[in-house]
Order: C-alpha cells, then sequence, then structure tokens
C-alpha cells in the first residue's frame, strides 16, 4: 500500500514539474501562432486546442501508464506477478483498440470540416468590400501590390480592420511560402501560378510576417510587417503612398528583383496595371528570343 501511495506521489509530483515548468517558459511571451489576431487564426487556433485535448486522450495515459509499469515491473518488486497471457484478453483488446478508432474517427470528421471552412481560397463571407493585394515573392524579400489603388510596397502590408483580404500570391524565384501567424496559415507561391489567401484581422496593431519556406542564402531576412489599423488610417495611408516619388514600373521592377538581403520597408506608386501578370505569365509564355532560336534550331 505505501508503495503504490509513493508511486502515486511522484507521478503527480513529475506532473506538477512539467506543468509548472511550462508556464515558467511560456509566461510573458508571445507565441504568435497561440495569439490569434484574425479570424482565419481564431478559427486554427480552436482547432489546434481541439486536437491536442482528443490526442491527450491516448497520450497521458500512455506515459502513466509507462511510468506505471516500468515502477511496478522494476528489478527489485520480486512480488510483481508474471502475466504472460494477458495480451489476448479480449476485453483489454476491446478498449485498447476502439479509444484510438474512436479518437481517429472524430479527427477525420474534424479534418473533413475544417478542411472546407478552413480552404485557403473559400473567400471569407462579409458586407464589406475586400482589399485585393497580390504578393510576389523575391530573392529574397516580399513585392506587395495594390492594384485598385494604384501603390506597391517592399515588406510591409497596411490593411484595414473588419476588412476581408484577398492576396493573389505568386514566384519570381524559387517556390517559398507566406505566412503572418497571427492572422492565417501559410500558403506556398510558386512560379507562374497564382495561389490564393483570404484573411480578415479584428485588432489593430503591427503583426510579423516571414517566409516559412528555405529559399537559399537571405532566407532568414524574408521578414515583412504586417499594420493593421482603422479604415479611415488605411486610407490616408493610402492617399500619401500614391504621392510617392518611386515609381514602380516594369523598368524599376527589373531592378527590384535583383537578389538582396534584409530590404527595408519601401512604398512606391504603381504604374504599370500588369506588372503582376506579366510576373506570373513571363514562366508561361516563352520569350521572342527562345522563339527564336527554337526556330534556329528547326531550320
Amino acid at each position: 500500500m505505501k508503495k503504490k501511495i509513493r508511486f502515486i506521489v511522484i507521478t503527480l509530483l513529475i506532473l506538477f514539474i512539467l506543468i509548472v515548468g511550462a508556464i515558467m517558459l511560456l509566461h510573458g511571451k508571445n507565441i504568435e501562432v497561440l495569439n490569434p489576431k484574425g479570424v482565419i487564426a481564431q478559427k486554427e487556433m480552436g482547432l489546434i486546442i481541439t486536437v491536442c485535448l482528443l490526442i491527450s486522450i491516448v497520450v497521458v495515459p500512455l506515459f502513466v501508464l509507462t511510468i506505471y509499469t516500468a515502477y511496478k515491473y522494476r528489478e527489485e518488486n520480486t512480488s510483481a506477478k508474471y502475466l504472460p497471457e494477458w495480451d489476448s484478453d479480449p476485453i483489454l483488446e476491446i478498449i485498447w483498440w476502439a479509444i484510438p478508432a474512436s479518437i481517429i474517427l472524430v479527427l477525420s470528421i474534424i479534418v473533413w470540416h475544417t478542411s472546407y471552412t478552413l480552404n485557403y481560397y473559400r473567400p471569407i463571407n462579409s458586407k464589406v468590400t475586400p482589399v485585393t493585394i497580390q504578393v510576389v515573392s523575391l530573392d529574397w524579400k516580399w513585392l506587395f501590390i495594390y492594384p485598385k489603388e494604384r501603390i506597391a510596397s517592399v515588406n510591409f502590408i497596411e490593411i484595414p480592420k473588419n476588412t476581408p483580404i484577398d492576396f493573389d500570391l505568386t514566384s519570381d524565384s524559387v517556390m517559398n511560402a507566406f505566412w503572418v501567424p497571427n492572422l492565417a496559415g501559410q500558403i506556398m507561391t510558386m512560379p507562374g501560378m497564382i495561389t490564393q489567401l483570404h484573411i480578415l484581422a479584428y485588432d489593430d496593431g503591427i503583426y510579423h510576417g516571414l517566409s516559412s519556406n528555405i529559399s537559399g542564402a537571405g532566407f532568414a531576412g524574408m521578414r515583412f510587417a504586417v499594420q493593421v489599423s482603422s479604415s479611415k488610417n488605411f486610407n490616408r495611408w493610402v492617399k500619401s503612398t500614391q504621392k510617392s516619388g518611386n515609381i514602380l514600373t516594369m523598368q524599376s521592377y527589373k531592378q527590384l528583383e535583383k537578389p538582396s538581403s534584409y530590404n527595408p520597408k519601401k512604398l512606391y506608386s504603381l504604374k504599370d496595371d500588369s506588372l503582376f501578370n506579366s510576373i506570373v505569365m513571363k514562366y508561361l509564355i516563352p520569350s521572342t528570343e527562345k522563339i527564336f532560336m527554337l526556330s534556329d534550331s528547326k531550320g
């Protein structure tokens, strides 16, 4: 009896130390994935909590039983009974197969449902007119184009809160990944393709965005800021950016696309409405030079 009490006390003490250690480690730290500031990120956070709770139904008893088994069948405990046939008990078989199977079934239903509701290509229902932002991943910086507002920026986005944001994303380099942990999950960017992401931020603030896919020497500096403000402040920022002395055309873009690291925020007035489409299509349509070379090779 005393040994069982000692085992229970030791187990509870270990759990207490782990919980206190986790609290001390996480206290005062801003873990962005666990601090949602947007509709999509909030739903993803709920999904993470649900999955963790379901998994703990198996994981927690597993660790407790591991400690219990190691303690009970230790070498010094000669009183432990040897039961070589216990694993063929039909009742136990049903228990340890039924519980994991039930959890997997529940998780399958949740994954099926959330795969639809959190689909990155699914627009957010809102009465507010969305803002469209075209995203281009470069070496090693992010270019953001606001086609309706006729402005652009490097490594900086400003968006109005409580307004749907429709991202069209591509790459003018290697495959990359766009991620703002406070607002949504990551989405890949690929040359010659357009992927989509829809978000809605409900809280003012400056949030950090980054590349979550290693893309070469300057990958670590491929970060950007997301400023969420009121619609009034957003419109004020748009008007001031439209007056910027930096003009973005195809010619200036050719200088911008050259590899560079740790680029500061830079704002542009957009003069080329077809810039984003040109970036996408240049990987799909062969250049005139390539066509001539192909013709020459065929005589």
